[in-house]
């Protein structure tokens, strides 16, 4: 059972949801574009987490969270795909027609 739970097949599982968010969030035309690929970055921001990761730990026998640099490049991949989240919902919000509003 512990070994079910270990750190590669946990993360191996939460792929799963998040594919079929990504796919159903695509699929479903009303789901902001810019948005999308923000939560699509998130997949990079992962896949450079873990590069940097093996890193931290051949190259310097650390873990990521203790060599800055590696660390600070790789947080850099979530804080854009964050700003690209945000950006789009802002957009879409800007977008969408003020329901209710009876023009004078």
């Amino acid at each position: 059972m512990a070994s079910l739970l270990s750190a590669p097949n946990l993360f191996a599982l939460s792929l799963a949801p998040f594919l079929v968010f990504l796919w159903y969030a695509k699929r479903s035309q009303r789901f902001p574009p810019l948005a999308w690929w923000g939560f699509a970055a998130t997949l990079v921001f992962v896949l450079v987490t873990v590069v940097a990761g093996g890193v931290a730990q051949l190259r310097f026998g650390r873990q990521l969270a203790d060599v800055d640099p590696l660390h600070g490049g790789a947080e850099a991949f979530l804080t854009a795909s964050n700003l690209l989240v945000a950006l789009g919902f802002a957009k879409a919000g800007r977008q969408r027609p003020e329901a209710g509003k009876n023009p004078d």
